[in-house]
């Protein structure tokens, strides 16, 4: 056995600090039950401006759909944001923008892979606000069991309780 010197010491530090702050460093939160997805909007604290390894946002549609690099289109599960010629479009659509566009987002899958148009149906993760989430919390989005792919329904529709009743966004007519 060596003699261990304060520099080996030194640097053994270091390099637990980096490996510390590189496993810190994750694609989007962990959500494992309601209380993560809850914690994954604005509102429980999280940030999309963290966004930095994924997909690149090409384009918004509207509240619920985007467009990748490459031309992909995603649409969000569980949620349903209002269409073009109904109130709050607007307001979905700039919420989804100011969380998307020109950023990198994670893509989470449930049951289904696309849906009869072709979209990839997804969970969208842009720093570590689960994006699907938000739009309920904040009254931009009806929460909606689309089968089979249900994972977040539950919390989704628990969501959209906690925006009806504080009469948030589409919510507050």
């Amino acid at each position: 056995m060596g003699i261990i010197t304060s520099a080996r010491i030194l640097a053994l530090a270091s390099a637990l600090v980096v490996l510390g702050i590189l496993a810190g460093c994750s694609n989007g939160p962990t959500l494992e039950n309601c209380d993560d997805v809850y914690g994954a909007t604005s509102r429980g604290g999280a940030d999309s401006s963290l966004s930095s390894r994924g997909d690149l946002v090409e384009q918004v549609i509207d509240g619920d759909t985007i467009v990748l690099a490459g031309g992909e289109r995603v649409r969000y599960i569980g949620v349903d944001t209002p269409e073009r010629e109904e109130a709050f479009f607007v307001e979905a659509t700039d919420l989804n923008r100011g969380l998307v566009e020109v950023r990198r987002v994670s893509l989470l899958t449930d049951k289904t892979d696309r849906d009869r148009f072709g979209r990839l149906l997804r969970y969208v993760v842009a720093g570590d606000i689960l994006v699907n989430a938000e739009l309920v919390r904040e009254g931009m989005a009806e929460a909606r069991r689309y089968e089979p792919d249900v994972k977040f329904a539950a919390c989704f529709e628990s969501l959209m309780v906690e925006s009806q009743e504080e009469r948030r966004g589409i919510w507050g007519r």
